[in-house]
């Protein structure tokens, strides 16, 4: 489940189970979170969020989200939002207490606490071995991947080919194009730009500007991700809504 770390943190009463899309479950943990955590209300204030069952209470939730400035609407984003401040609250209350919480400390095994299992197969297999590098080379020659010396830098290759060809985006990708009676052009078909008057030497100027090509096109990714999360903090400086606040 995608909050159950969190919630598992905050100590909400109902974990395994929780069902975001239940209205039961949504309110509840909404009223839960104020009441325990948040405290952006004083207590009195927060009646009109506690009577969960009442057609009145979506307005004043509504009411809420503008209140403490959640920049989200939809019902998961809005949860993770609330679980998230819930968190960086509580820590921010007992800074000393987590504090002293290491990797080694959480690690440490003991009578009490029950050992996980890892369930994925690919946590137990063996990387290096033999049969995993020949099977690594069976797929390159599959997919014309030309072998590194290095063969998880193969099979590195061989996902983006996967990726980029095989896909369900891909895949549909292609078929619009036949529909639409269009084909695409293969990228080593595309021209240069200058000739080297040796054919093996403009094929590999050719992939070497495609690996520059994805380099660049992921590189721009991230820049676009980190101008997002910069946003998302300097659109709206309210971002600790205890300052200045009753009930808290």
């Amino acid at each position: 489940m995608a909050y159950q770390r969190k919630l598992e943190a905050l100590g909400f009463m109902k974990i395994n189970d929780f069902n975001v899309f239940c209205d039961e479950d949504f309110r509840q943990l909404v009223v839960w979170l104020e009441d325990q955590v948040i405290r952006h209300y004083a207590i009195e204030e927060r009646t009109p969020l506690r009577k969960v069952t009442t057609p009145e209470w979506e307005d004043a939730f509504k009411k809420y989200l503008n209140d403490i400035a959640c920049p989200f609407s939809d019902r998961e984003e809005v949860a993770d939002w609330l679980l998230g401040l819930a968190v960086r609250l509580e820590y921010g209350d007992n800074v000393e207490k987590y504090k002293s919480i290491t990797a080694e400390s959480v690690n440490q095994t003991s009578a009490n606490v029950p050992q996980v299992k890892p369930k994925n197969p690919l946590d137990n297999m063996d990387f290096e071995s033999a049969e995993f590098k020949g099977h690594v080379k069976a797929l390159a020659q599959l997919l014309c991947v030309a072998p590194h010396p290095d063969h998880l830098e193969t099979l590195s290759a061989c996902c983006t080919v996967i990726q980029n060809s095989f896909s369900k985006e891909a895949l549909e990708k292609k078929q619009n194009a036949k529909k639409k009676g269009t084909g695409q052009q293969s990228a080593l078909e595309m021209p240069l730009g200058f000739e080297t008057t040796d054919p093996v030497f403009d094929k590999a100027a050719k992939i070497l500007r495609l690996c520059f090509i994805h380099d660049l096109r992921d590189l721009q990714t991230k820049i676009n991700e980190i101008i997002v999360s910069v946003q998302n903090i300097t659109a709206n400086p309210k971002t600790d809504t205890r300052l200045g606040k009753v009930g808290r």
